[in-house]
């Protein structure tokens, strides 16, 4: 074997973020301008309220008074921000300033969503879902989908999103549960899929309960909307990243995301087998 010494150096292998993540296609992206909103935000819900019909001449009761209307409050929703980053140290000898925040900015591209996927999940889905597990256990794959936008449809009358660890998300293909619609993993209903990495890192039912083996967690919601910030390099020149007791170089590259979703959260354990 050659020496390290005689090895020559070039170009790092590139990497593409999976396509069908959180960032893939059905969440809207948006780089949001006012800084404020990196604070966190809250809304009215849309949608979350039903609508309803009403019966003004009854063939079986002539001249009776019709019921009256019911009225549903908008609630108040919020989102709480998230900072994802990817750092890099290295030695001074061998690495420069400028390098090192090619590293990081590389590295935070093709990383990044499964960051946020798994602050998501984690810290929204599960946190306010409601658990449609049977009282006997998991579901199949097929039944699971089924009763999550069962689940859906009774809250929410728009198109949602569903939530799935990119481990399982095999068997939704050979089910026919999901077909990609122009590039974009999508129900018969309309649902549009995310597979995440990050999903599948976590694993969690509602509360954080991990799941068993051999089974996983899947979730649906209503629209997901992802605010970015800009991506900030710290330090933001050479001198500051210098750990000078270490002879080290010490680069961070950062962004916070706030991401939200709306209305119903309904989750369902379903079985891998």
């Amino acid at each position: 074997m050659p020496s390290p010494g005689l090895r020559r150096r070039v170009e790092a292998i590139p990497g593409v973020p999976l396509p069908h993540g959180i960032l893939g296609g059905c969440a809207d992206i948006v780089d949001i301008e006012d800084m404020h909103e990196l604070l966190g935000v809250e809304w009215m819900s849309l949608g979350c309220c039903p609508v309803r019909d009403t019966d003004w001449c009854s063939e079986e009761s002539p001249g009776a008074t019709p019921p009256p209307k019911e009225f549903c409050s908008p609630e108040a929703e919020f989102a709480e921000p998230h900072t994802i980053y990817a750092g890099a140290k290295c030695s001074t000898m061998g690495w420069s300033y400028e390098e090192a925040v090619e590293q990081v900015t590389a590295t935070l591209e093709l990383g990044e969503q499964r960051a946020i996927e798994e602050a998501f999940w984690r810290d929204n889905l599960a946190m306010r879902a409601v658990d449609l597990t049977p009282a006997d256990g998991p579901v199949s794959m097929a039944a699971g989908v089924a009763a999550l936008e069962g689940c859906l449809a009774e809250t929410y009358g728009g198109i949602g999103v569903l939530h799935v660890p990119a481990g399982a998300a095999a068997l939704l293909g050979c089910c026919n549960v999901l077909s990609l619609v122009d590039g974009t993993p999508r129900t018969l209903t309309g649902n549009c899929a995310v597979l995440g990495a990050g999903y599948s890192a976590q694993n969690t039912g509602p509360g954080g309960i991990p799941a068993d083996p051999g089974t996983a967690w899947l979730y649906i919601s209503g629209p997901v909307l992802v605010r970015r910030g800009p991506v900030d390099i710290i330090p933001d020149r050479a001198a500051p990243a210098i750990d000078i007791r270490l002879n080290d170089l010490r680069v961070l590259a950062e962004r916070t995301v706030v991401v939200g979703t709306t209305c119903a959260v309904c989750a369902i354990n379903v079985t891998l087998c």
